[in-house]
């Protein structure tokens, strides 16, 4: 029996419940090979599949409880924060703001099997003033079917991951070297990505202060306000005489913008 599999056999429920903690609260620790070994284990008798499950929820909800009362009580920077440590933050916020505006609750049913959608869904609810019952009904049953879906896979498939750890015993660290070598060479060419993006942005980039002078000044800049609606509602205000528009509405409103005038466009 590999190492592995006897340490998971002695803790393996503590080890389950506090890296699903872990992952939810924000730490790169990937639950999904911990899903499959346990509902391998499961699948040979060493373990409950309903326990596994109700350990799992449990460490996804109290996480999800303390995002979304952070989200309810600080709002969008809280979201802002949590997207921050993703590859992509700017599609995360835009585009978990855009799906949780279509579905409300029920993105919680698969928000877990969305990597931004789960960073962001929780504090969303809260900034978005979801009754509590409301988020604990829809967040349980998203992350019983989270866990339930990849316990139960390792669970099917038993037999074959065995025989996978068995050839990457076999195969000594060059199968783990390998994929440690493809995942950095793919995130440091996305962060690079990034990084050249937020360069490009800061050329171009206005202060409020520089904006205000402008004004001052007698210029007439046109001021387009691209916070997303959920924004706008939450905060409460909008720029005087700005354009409020949503950013995927650009280009079916792109006609607004005047043509004749220095555009700024503001975001969060």
């Amino acid at each position: 029996m590999h190492a592995f599999d006897e340490f998971l056999l002695k803790y393996g429920y503590w080890v389950l419940f506090f890296n699903v903690l872990a992952e939810q609260i924000g730490l790169p620790l990937p639950t999904l090979p911990l899903f499959l070994a346990v509902g391998a284990l499961a699948g040979l008798g060493k373990f409950s599949v309903w326990a596994a499950v109700g350990v799992a929820i449990a460490g996804a909800m109290i996480s999800d409880l303390f995002w979304y009362r952070l989200g309810r009580s600080r709002g969008n920077s809280i979201l802002s924060l949590m997207c921050r440590v993703s590859i992509e933050p700017d599609s995360c916020v835009s585009n978990t703001k855009n799906i949780y505006r279509k579905l409300g609750a029920y993105a919680l049913l698969f928000a877990k099997f969305v990597p931004g959608l789960n960073a962001a869904a929780a504090p969303l609810a809260g900034l978005t003033k979801m009754p509590l019952y409301r988020f604990a009904a829809f967040d349980f049953a998203g992350a019983m079917a989270w866990s339930g879906a990849y316990l139960m896979v390792g669970y099917a498939f038993r037999n074959q991951l065995e025989r996978v750890g068995d050839l990457v015993t076999k195969t000594g660290g060059r199968f783990l070297i390998v994929i440690v070598v493809l995942l950095s060479a793919y995130i440091g060419w996305k962060y690079y990505q990034r990084w050249r993006f937020i360069h490009e942005l800061r050329i171009a980039r206005i202060t409020p202060e520089e904006l205000h002078k402008m004004i001052e000044g007698g210029e007439d800049p046109a001021i387009v306000d691209l916070r997303h609606i959920l924004e706008v509602e939450y905060e409460g205000w909008k720029l005087p005489g700005a354009i409020q528009m949503d950013l995927q509405e650009i280009e079916g409103r792109h006609q607004e913008i005047p043509r004749d005038k220095d555009v700024v466009l503001y975001c969060s």
